[in-house]
């Protein structure tokens, strides 16, 4: 297995601890290259050394919130990204199969539920750059016969989360305060309404998507509806805490143009290839709440260990 990151100045492979391997190991079976999306010719000479049969393209600037004040680098590594990797796909000339990890953003104002054929509404900059790459693949489909699939997921959470995410931020900030390192959580929206899933099981459907005779495009949600408020509020239920004594709004959270309910329609999924979500809801918020209180627990103990590369 090979994977792509961008080159850095310290240590970015945190949240692949659990896999990463030591390139002098002998035997090992995961290889990281260093790579850019906006270096098309890098990609062209790491597709040709590598010679993929499947490329999973999740790479992008993908915080909805900063995508309004990074709006140029959010189309430059969302979208024309996109357009670098198919393009050097072809410029390789690798017969691989192609995912385009499109986003539930992409909808935007259209109002739920969403599927397939929902029109697409984008209400941030980084969903406007996700609807230029989802055509993109589309496109890349019809003009040169390249299996692209396009998922759109909806929001799919775990604790690998970056912390910055609104879900995130809610579980480790709930473990931190329980433990009395945090006062407060901030946070903007509380009634914007999503569809939260669990990571792990949204990457099977991925892996299911490649696995078709034919390429095509999916949604993979859960259809269950879920406010800010009410994750939150079953983060500190699991700690036994009232969120109200420690919840705080700040507006800098908040996006200039909010989406107010994503809500997803997976019925496509389960009928081609039989994916169903079945962790959702307060069992993924408490799932992740343990794992934050676990990691707290880790690194106020001394047990959490740095791993030097």
């Amino acid at each position: 297995m090979h994977g792509a990151i961008r080159r850095s100045s310290s240590f970015n492979t945190d949240r692949i601890d659990g896999i990463y391997q030591d390139p002098q190991t002998s035997d090992r079976s995961l290889f990281l290259h260093h790579t850019d999306l906006v270096d098309g010719v890098g990609l062209v000479n790491l597709l040709r050394d590598v010679q993929p049969d499947e490329v999973y393209h999740l790479a992008a600037q993908s915080h909805v919130r900063v995508s309004f004040e990074m709006p140029h680098y959010t189309g430059l590594t969302t979208g024309l990204g996109t357009a670098q990797l198919l393009e050097a796909i072809r410029a390789a000339d690798v017969p691989c199969r192609f995912y385009q990890a499109s986003s539930s953003e992409m909808f935007g104002a259209t109002p739920p539920p969403q599927n397939e054929h929902t029109p697409f509404h984008p209400r941030s900059p980084y969903g406007a750059a996700k609807v230029y790459a989802y055509w993109l693949a589309v496109n890349y489909r019809e003009a040169y016969g390249m299996f692209a699939v396009n998922g759109i997921l909806f929001n799919h959470e775990s604790p690998r989360r970056g912390e910055t995410f609104v879900t995130r931020k809610i579980t480790r900030a709930v473990a931190r305060i329980a433990a009395g390192v945090q006062d407060r959580l901030y946070l903007g929206n509380l009634d914007a309404v999503r569809d939260w899933g669990y990571a792990p099981e949204y990457v099977e459907g991925m892996w299911r998507m490649l696995q078709q005779d034919q390429p095509d495009d999916y949604v993979l949600a859960t259809g269950v509806p879920m406010t800010v408020r009410a994750f939150a509020a079953a983060a500190f239920e699991r700690v036994g805490l009232e969120m109200e004594k420690y919840l705080a709004h700040d507006a800098r959270y908040e996006r200039p143009a909010e989406v107010d309910a994503l809500i997803g329609d997976a019925g496509k999924a389960l009928g081609t290839f039989g994916w169903a979500a079945q962790v959702h809801g307060v069992d993924l918020v408490h799932l992740m709440v343990e794992a934050d209180i676990k990691a707290l627990d880790d690194q106020l103990s001394g047990r959490t260990i740095r791993i030097d590369r």
